[in-house]
């Protein structure tokens, strides 16, 4: 019998996936990562078990992950469509890296994950993978088998796979400490307000008190590495901001998405500490990084964004702007102030050792350090070239307006 390692969550799906494996000439050996979505770890290795699978593996991946996916989306102030901070597509390419590692432990034919044919995650999965081992055959059993969810049901009862009695939420989430999404139900439709319940990590923000808390975050090469001067293990930070910013109504986000297949959606995302962190990341940039660099940069973000998005993780073009965000965020170190209050991020202080700002050049009072007239030859210099284009062909003047120009009449007080 051939052997498949299985992305397992403990849900309906890649449960029913363990036995209709079996019945494809499988046996399975189930891998599930700990990504600090809180779960039962326990429990889901010994349903999967129970299930049939012949061994399951748990992996605590919350540090890899943020040393080796999170930074460089903060680096790269990762944010598809300006908004989503990429938690979930984020996360495949990590669970794929950890799916190929244990195909090889356990000399594995196959992978499989519980993807569906309508969404992103299918690309993100299949495409790491082959990525990372081409020969590795990719299973797909939701996209393969055809039931509908009552005939998914029917199916686990069948085969013994215990279904859970508590009421089924009617959103489908995903939860890492990057980030929580939330979609279905209710929120499928844009012109509503999306539902209240739809919601675990953020207060509503017109709940919270206006006094808000002040947070001082420190970067060394664009890496958080402090809090208000403590400096836990990243995935700890991550995860205290969460509480803190979640508290202050701080990370939601609700948006139309363009999905790669080519559909919208209404997707409905928390990211407190994400989306503290990148506009703190964001503000120090505009400190330290010259002026071509700061706008190339920004020009870049969101091609990067896209490529993560599209399940690019891989690819030599994320790779090489990979290696770009980290020498660009190499002098990006100092510390941020910011206020987090009613679901609004306000940065109130900049600091940094290598900060390119300059009060004698900058200011307009006593100690004004720049020299007025040096400017008058850079005006000339930088408009040479359209004052020579318009002596040749004074296009400009066919674009002035013929104004109707009249006195305005001139009244005095006696």
């Amino acid at each position: 019998m051939k052997r498949v390692v299985l992305a397992y969550s403990g849900g309906l799906d890649t449960s029913v996936a363990i036995p209709w494996l079996h019945e494809q000439g499988y046996e399975v050996v189930t891998v599930t990562a700990d990504l600090g979505a809180n779960q039962d770890l326990k429990a889901i290795q010994e349903k999967a078990l129970q299930v049939g699978a012949v061994r399951a593996y748990v992996v605590d991946v919350r540090d890899y992950f943020a040393q080796h996916y999170v930074i460089p989306t903060i680096q790269a102030n990762a944010l598809y469509e300006g908004q989503y901070p990429l938690a979930s597509a984020l996360s495949r390419p990590l669970i794929s890296e950890l799916l190929v590692s244990v195909a090889h432990q356990e000399a594995a034919e196959a992978v499989a994950h519980g993807c569906t044919g309508k969404g992103n995650d299918q690309v993100r999965f299949d495409v790491a993978i082959a990525a990372l081992d081409p020969a590795l055959e990719v299973l797909a059993p939701v996209r393969e088998w055809g039931m509908t969810r009552d005939e998914e049901i029917t199916y686990a009862e069948q085969h013994h796979v215990p279904i859970p009695v508590t009421r089924r939420s009617p959103y489908s989430v995903d939860v890492n400490i990057w980030g929580r999404s939330a979609e279905g139900g209710a929120i499928e439709d844009p012109s509503q307000p999306v539902p209240e319940d739809a919601f675990e990590w953020t207060k509503n923000p017109g709940e919270t008190d206006p006094s808000g808390t002040t947070l001082t975050i420190e970067f060394e090469a664009g890496v958080p590495v402090a809090v208000n001067g403590e400096r836990p293990p990243l995935h700890e930070l991550v995860e205290t901001l969460n509480r803190i910013a979640g508290s202050e109504g701080v990370g939601r986000i609700h948006m139309v998405e363009n999905r790669l297949v080519g559909i919208k959606s209404h997707e409905v995302y928390e990211a407190p500490a994400a989306v503290t962190l990148v506009t703190a990341h964001r503000a120090l940039e505009q400190l330290v990084l010259t002026r071509d660099l700061a706008h190339l940069k920004a020009r870049l973000e969101p091609e990067y964004a896209e490529l993560v998005y599209y399940g690019m993780w891989y690819s030599p073009a994320r790779l090489s702007l990979d290696a770009f965000m980290r020498e660009a965020n190499r002098m990006t170190t100092g510390k941020v102030t910011v206020k987090l209050a009613q679901g609004r991020i306000e940065v109130l202080g900049l600091e940094s050792p290598v900060s390119l700002y300059h009060t004698g050049l900058a200011t307009y009072s006593t100690g004004d350090q720049f020299d007025h007239k040096a400017a008058k030859g850079f005006v000339d210099l930088w408009g040479l070239p359209i004052r020579t284009r318009s002596r040749v062909s004074p296009l400009a003047s066919a674009h002035v307006g013929d104004f109707q120009f009249s006195m305005m009449e001139q009244h005095t007080h006696a």
